[in-house]
């Protein structure tokens, strides 16, 4: 009877530990063009929780506010190459979307992982998507945060969003194609005012991101307007493949949000049992504009998920 309560407790210990091996604390990791600098915050046991940043070259700065996920999991940052603490890149043959695809399962590799959650914001959306077909089986759910998941339907959103804006700000929008000159970016500055963040003033977090911003990749991937994709993103189209996707989806839009909420739930209409929901008073940085809520809808799908498990 003593074994047996021996070894009772040793298996109710062993399904209690963590099934990772993950610290705090950050460094770098060799992948195919440089080294990626990453983070990991807390030490749970809970499923951990991968989080990649937009752009491409936008750096994870700006979802610093997001660690308080980390009171029962780890949550890793990663500034993906090219952009942050992470190598710069010139290396055109990695920008690309399968590239940052095979980096980030040279991440997962060299951290341990086994199945993580992932959540994906705006371009990260994109790649999060990718490495899910590419690797279903590494993927317990997914967080599809403010998302692009069609070029040609985010420029679609940007021109009605552009429409409602007055006069004279659209003017200075449409009729420069001068990317570069004062008219065009006060007009881009005030459309993120209204959809990128509502932040009376610039956070520090937001403050990182524009000065370690990978512009060059962000141009070659994407192009130089926000408003139409020249790079050799233009043609991405994950829609029709939405369906495919088998594990729990939670999406997320900004009430305010360059990723319309009404778009962002017809995407959610796509997959059997996701769930969708539009986070009050926020553009598209909705953790840095309402952070209250933002992390408070995540954990409590985090929690949910880890509850089926």
């Amino acid at each position: 009877m003593k074994l047996f309560t021996i070894l009772a407790c040793c298996l109710l210990v062993g399904a209690c530990q963590s099934h990772h091996n993950l610290q705090p604390g950050e460094g770098f990791i060799p992948v195919k063009g440089g080294k990626v600098w990453y983070r990991i915050v807390g030490s749970g046991d809970k499923t951990p929780v991968v989080l990649l940043h937009g752009g491409p070259g936008a750096t994870s700065y700006y979802l610093n506010p997001m660690r308080t996920l980390a009171t029962d999991r780890p949550v890793i940052y990663i500034d993906q190459l090219g952009c942050g603490r992470s190598d710069k890149l010139t290396d055109t043959s990695l920008m690309n979307t399968a590239a940052f695809v095979d980096e980030l399962e040279q991440v997962r590799q060299a951290l341990g992982l086994d199945v993580f959650y992932l959540y994906g914001h705006s371009w990260g959306t994109m790649l999060g998507m990718d490495y899910y077909l590419k690797y279903p089986e590494r993927i317990k759910a997914m967080v599809i945060a403010s998302p692009c998941l069609s070029a040609a339907m985010w420029e679609k959103d940007a021109d009605t969003l552009i429409a409602a804006l007055p006069d004279s700000v659209k003017a200075l929008i449409q009729n420069n194609r001068n990317y570069s000159s004062p008219e065009y970016k006060k007009g881009v500055e005030i459309y993120y005012q209204h959809y990128l963040t509502r932040l009376d003033s610039s956070s520090a977090d937001m403050d990182s991101v524009e000065k370690q911003f990978g512009m060059n990749v962000y141009e070659y991937m994407w192009g130089p307007s926000e408003f139409t994709a020249t790079g050799n993103l233009k043609s991405y189209d994950r829609v029709p493949d939405l369906p495919k996707v088998k594990v729990p989806v939670l999406f997320t839009a900004g009430q305010y949000d360059e990723a319309r909420p009404s778009t962002v739930r017809s995407y959610a209409a796509q997959i059997p049992g996701a769930q969708f929901a539009v986070i009050p008073g926020s553009g598209h940085m909705t953790m840095q504009d309402n952070t209250t809520e933002n992390n408070r809808v995540v954990a409590g799908f985090l929690k949910e998920m880890d509850a089926k498990n």
